[in-house]
């Protein structure tokens, strides 16, 4: 899954996950390919769409604020959070936000 998401007609939500990486990878790699199959197949997932240079931004789409409340504290993804935390991320933030309006253009 790489590239632009194709995410449907508006309204649905993004979740935006920026962060600063620790040194080194210590399992961050397998953990994060993992995350994405898992999430990739919950009720109201949508796409995604991650960018590392420096700062990572990772944008998730959802259905909805209750598939997003259930991906957060599904049990995998619980230890993959407690692990980002001592292993992975200097810091982090995640923004959650209603797509009112999305357009784009696309090239033959």
């Amino acid at each position: 899954m790489s590239g632009i998401a194709h995410t449907p007609k508006p309204p649905y939500y993004a979740v935006i996950f920026t962060s600063e990486r620790t040194d080194g990878d210590s399992g961050y790699a397998q953990m994060a390919d993992e995350m994405l199959k898992l999430a990739a197949g919950q009720p109201g997932f949508l796409g995604v769409e991650s960018a590392r240079e420096g700062v990572g931004i990772t944008v998730s789409y959802w259905a909805s604020l209750e598939d997003i409340r259930n991906w957060k504290q599904h049990e995998r993804h619980l230890v993959a959070q407690k692990l980002g935390q001592s292993e992975w991320y200097l810091r982090y933030k995640t923004r959650v936000s209603k797509v009112e309006r999305d357009y784009g253009f696309e090239k033959d």
